[in-house]
């Protein structure tokens, strides 16, 4: 080959490399344009909305609503706006119409403690309120609080022929507290945290037939509370829809079913009761009832024999 024609290749081979290294710092030393995040303000007062789904009856806590902010157009005279809105005097309210989740809280739709109404607005639906007199000894020394769930268990002494004996049996399980005393809410102390406090009545939610068996329960003997779990309830809903006890309906809606197994799972039950003598506690104790006086046993079938005017009674033993 040529010298000049290998002297010229090599020299355009250099210029191109020169090139190309020069074009590479070039487009790497360009600063890339920088797309500024812009702020998406909505023009309006910030407005009280639920956190969640709160059905009729729900007790409101402060974990059940925030503020955000509303369109000024739509914002109404009944919602509660973030300037003139005492957030402390909402806490323990009761929701009087249902309100869904993201939806404004109105004045209307909540009833606080002390207006008329507000016991009905707290109960569910066929639900009774009925009250029923602890102490710190049967009242969890004052840890129960308004929305928690409970059970009763009745102490008696069976008395009789022979040594009396002393029970202790759980009656009703699955109640839901509504008031302690008068308050529907938990004291807190200055940094928020929730004090217990003793307690002279405890206020339940039960359904007619349950509140008729507090209702005797306390003139047989003590009542004391029991504080139930929060996982007992949905435990127990479950071996009764594996037993067949419950029966769901036929849906293929899931938010139907689950909503069912909810309000099932909030229901009061006076089935299952379990019991406790003196002699399983004591070995000197009784484990077996003491007889019946004789005024007292139950008769089992009489059949009336008239022979003239001598009238005879003959009892037969029955089931």
């Amino acid at each position: 080959m040529d010298k000049k024609k290998l002297v010229l290749l090599i020299g355009a081979l250099v210029v191109a490399a020169v090139t190309a290294l020069l074009a590479r710092n070039m487009f790497a030393g360009a600063s890339a344009p920088q797309a500024e995040a812009q702020k998406v303000e909505i023009a309006g007062e910030e407005v009280l909305v639920a956190t969640r789904a709160l059905p009729v009856g729900t007790i409101i806590t402060p974990e059940s609503f925030r503020f955000q902010p509303w369109p000024e157009e739509l914002v109404e005279e009944a919602y509660y706006q973030k300037e003139g809105t005492d957030v402390n005097a909402l806490n323990g309210t009761v929701v009087r119409n249902a309100i869904t989740a993201g939806q404004p809280l109105t004045r209307g739709a909540i009833v606080s403690p002390g207006d008329r109404g507000f016991l009905a607005a707290a109960l569910g639906p066929g639900m009774r309120a009925v009250t029923i007199p602890v102490s710190g000894l049967t009242g969890v020394a004052g840890f129960v609080f308004p929305g928690d769930r409970i059970d009763l268990m009745l102490t008696q002494t069976v008395k009789g022929q022979g040594p009396e004996m002393k029970v202790s049996e759980t009656v009703i399980r699955n109640v839901r507290v509504l008031a302690t005393d008068n308050r529907v809410t938990s004291r807190t102390n200055e940094a928020g945290q929730t004090v217990a406090t003793k307690t002279k009545l405890v206020t339940l939610e039960a359904t007619p037939k349950i509140a008729e068996k507090i209702a005797v329960a306390q003139t047989l003997g003590t009542l004391s509370v029991s504080l139930r779990s929060l996982a007992d309830s949905h435990a127990e809903l479950e071996q009764a829809i594996a037993s067949g006890e419950v029966k769901l309906p036929e849906t293929d809606d899931p938010n139907e079913e689950a909503a069912l197994i909810k309000s099932l799972a909030a229901r009061p039950t006076a089935k299952k009761s379990t019991y406790s003598t003196g002699g399983e506690v004591s070995r000197f104790e009784s484990r077996t009832p003491p007889q019946l006086p004789e005024a007292q046993k139950p008769k089992g079938p009489v059949v009336r024999v008239s022979r003239g005017n001598a009238v005879t009674e003959v009892e037969f033993g029955g089931k």
